[in-house]
């Protein structure tokens, strides 16, 4: 089985997020796959996506804080600088950490592990809605 579809997420504001169950509520087809795979792609070059803790938030707000000291914004060398200062380090973000994600599916769920969840990077200020491409494959139960 094939199935694919887009999944637009409400804006947000910068920082990282917890997207897992908004990606489950948006795809009911999980429940009919006894083994394969979920790949999410997002359509921007300023967000990215992720997996990592899913319980304790202070792990998202430290990522922010790690990433925004590890590209900080206004370098003196930057030369794209029209869309703002907070537009070419969300390049570079959205670069290092990726634009898409592949999670096994098992028995009608994301096999991922229990304290693990997917992250949207949300590297702009004001960065607006972000569409997932979700596209789900494997054998039906």
């Amino acid at each position: 089985m094939w199935f694919q579809t887009e999944i637009t997420l409400a804006a947000r504001g910068r920082g990282f997020h917890l997207i897992t169950d908004e990606v489950e509520h948006n795809l009911p087809q999980l429940a009919s796959i006894k083994c394969g795979l979920l790949h999410l792609f997002i359509k921007h070059t300023s967000a990215s996506l992720t997996i990592n803790e899913n319980a304790d938030p202070t792990v998202r707000s430290d990522m922010e804080e790690h990433f925004n000291h590890f590209v900080p914004a206004d370098a003196i060398y930057y030369q794209h600088i029209y869309e703002g200062s907070d537009d070419m380090p969300a390049h570079i973000k959205a670069s290092t950490l990726g634009n898409n994600l592949t999670i096994p599916i098992s028995k009608g769920q994301l096999n991922i592990g229990i304290w693990q969840g997917i992250y949207l990077g949300e590297h702009r200020n004001h960065g607006g809605k972000r569409t997932l491409v979700a596209t789900i494959q494997g054998e039906t139960l």
